[in-house]
């Protein structure tokens, strides 16, 4: 459905007088900065594909070229084969990481509003029913809980029955009970056909709501695949986690890939399940508190853009 071939996006640095002329940045020239830096990418119709990477990694600036908003310095977008048109923007939705809503509207005039601005829209009643408004249509919308906001947004993002809904960190913010309630909704939007982009920072998030997945780092794809996938090519082991006190002595590399100490807890990383456990037993550890995990997606998250933290 939609395609992104060697996208590249500059910007001009914006410089302090004190650094005027340094040059800083990944540009390649003095004051530009390289956002994004030969990204391709192609989304299948009635997936949900998920573009993931620190801050500051060129996801967002990705996505506002696949939506037509930002246009790339070179490199090209093609919606089912064809450069994005005007006519794009009828057939795409977009949820925003941010988006301002009129003051003194209510739910529902907002709705009406924004069904307005398009030829084709979604009957009203329908929004409503999907995105879970009915409670609090006639309530100010400067007035709703931090749910009830993102539920509002995706009706929005909805109302003109597009084809491909852009989801930017939709759920950041939101309590665990509201962001399970939006990945309901969002579970709900694939099962009727659509395609769903979604960028996220939780990888609980992506892992249940994405079919394929990118990773993306200072502008360029490092990993691209299916979740599962791109765990079982990076990861043999599993992990064992136990209570820092349990471990009275030091253990041997055998029979563990390797045991690291975080915080308050030992992590035990072992190809053999059977054999760790009998030989923590041998060596009179007590195994109270022990948690077995696989590789998660934020242990690959984390593999692979490192343990910095990004500004």
């Amino acid at each position: 459905m939609l395609e992104a071939d060697n996208l590249v996006k500059h910007f001009t640095e914006k410089k302090n007088a004190d650094r005027q002329g340094s040059g800083k940045g990944r540009g390649t020239q003095p004051g530009l900065v390289k956002a994004v830096d030969g990204v391709s990418l192609s989304i299948a119709s009635g997936t949900c594909f998920g573009l993931l990477g620190p801050n500051g990694a060129g996801k967002t600036t990705t996505v506002e070229m696949l939506e037509g908003i930002v246009q790339p310095t070179s490199g090209s977008v093609r919606y089912r084969g064809k450069p994005l048109g005007a006519d794009f923007r009828q057939k795409a939705g977009i949820m925003f990481q941010n988006t301002a809503l009129q003051d003194f509207m209510t739910v529902r005039e907002a709705l009406q509003m924004f069904g307005s601005f398009y030829s084709n829209t979604v009957p009203a009643e329908q929004l409503i029913e999907q995105c879970a408004l009915s409670e609090f249509l006639d309530r100010d919308t400067g007035k709703l809980s931090g749910g009830q906001k993102q539920r509002l947004l995706l009706a929005v993002a909805l109302v003109n029955d597009p084809e491909v809904i852009f989801l930017d960190e939709p759920t950041t913010g939101l309590d665990p009970q509201a962001r399970r309630n939006f990945w309901s909704l969002v579970n709900d939007i694939k099962a009727s056909g659509k395609t769903v982009v979604l960028t996220t920072h939780y990888m609980e998030e992506a892992a249940l709501l994405c079919d394929e997945l990118v990773f993306v780092d200072h502008g360029k794809v490092i990993a691209a695949g299916k979740p599962r996938d791109l765990l079982s090519d990076s990861f043999d082991d599993v992990l064992l986690e136990l209570p820092a006190e349990a471990i009275t002595s030091d253990l041997p590399a055998q029979p563990f890939h390797s045991a690291t100490l975080h915080g308050q807890t030992v992590e035990i990383s072992t190809r053999d399940i059977n054999a760790s456990i009998q030989y923590l037993l041998e060596h009179n550890v007590s195994l109270s508190g022990m948690q077995v995990r696989s590789r998660s997606l934020e242990d690959l998250f984390i593999e692979l853009t490192g343990k910095d933290l990004r500004s």
